[in-house]
């Protein structure tokens, strides 16, 4: 059984800074892309910021220069470093990752169960 398990969300000021991490555990063989979602009140899910196994890293438009995305292969972990925190960076942000639990078996999605970053005006 694979989970992902987020941290580090929170209430924070405009300007300020936060870092995500997702720790994915369970048995699993590889590990291909993981990335960042997030959802806010009323809006539907969006990418924020995505990192191949080779570390090619892409980022949507209203988070570049100001979001960092990285990941520990040997930790099997994801970070998100979130800096210049604005209020409409508030939402829900999700952890995703595209896994092979068995050498004969295809990349799945899965999904963290979420963790909310609240910026404050």
């Amino acid at each position: 059984q694979v989970q992902l398990v987020e941290s580090g969300g929170g209430l924070v000021q405009a300007g300020g800074s936060l870092r995500l991490s997702c720790a994915v555990s369970g048995s699993i063989f590889s590990i291909n892309d993981m990335g960042w979602y997030r959802q806010a009140p009323g809006k539907q899910r969006e990418l924020v910021a995505a990192i191949s196994s080779g570390a090619a890293t892409n980022y949507v438009d209203s988070v570049k220069g100001r979001f960092t995305i990285s990941r520990d292969n040997a930790k099997k972990t994801v970070y998100l470093q979130m800096n210049s925190l604005k209020p409409e960076d508030t939402a829900v942000y999700y952890c995703n990752a595209r896994i092979k639990t068995t050498p004969l078996r295809g990349f799945y999605d899965y999904w963290g169960q979420g963790t909310q970053v609240t910026v404050s005006s």
